[in-house]
């Protein structure tokens, strides 16, 4: 089966239904259709919080874990040594948070679903978005 890694603002703009790109929405749509998996890796759902609490997005940490366990291929991926010690390995990324999410789909061997262009960039990942 097929298998992306979401990053937090791909996530984000999918719950939040707003405007992004035909081919990511098919992405999760197909997810939602159990055609798909998805992993979401441990540092969206700290990202999503930090974000909610400081009133950046609309989506809170609650509504997160509900779509979660709404859907059974969708998949939390802890943060663990090898992904701390693997995002330290991608020196292409500047932001910290960025390099775990990128060291999760680089662990796993899936794209990440992501319009950041430091991800999109990283000759560590591949990445998808259009």
């Amino acid at each position: 089966m097929e298998a992306f890694v979401t990053d937090t603002m791909a996530l984000v703009l999918w719950l939040e239904k707003r405007k992004m790109p035909q081919k990511t929405r098919r992405i999760f749509e197909k997810v939602e259709k159990s055609e798909t998996l998805l992993y979401v890796p441990a540092m969206v759902l700290a990202e999503v919080g930090y974000l909610s609490e400081r009133r950046r997005i609309e989506i809170r940490l609650d509504d997160i874990a509900t779509y979660l366990t709404k859907y059974g291929n969708i998949l939390t991926h802890a943060m663990d040594t090898e992904m701390v010690r693997t995002a330290f390995e991608i020196n292409d990324i500047p932001e910290l948070h960025d390099r775990l999410i990128a060291a999760t789909g680089m662990l796993l061997g899936y794209k990440i679903i992501t319009n950041d262009p430091h991800i999109a960039a990283s000759k560590f990942v591949s990445t998808v978005w259009d």
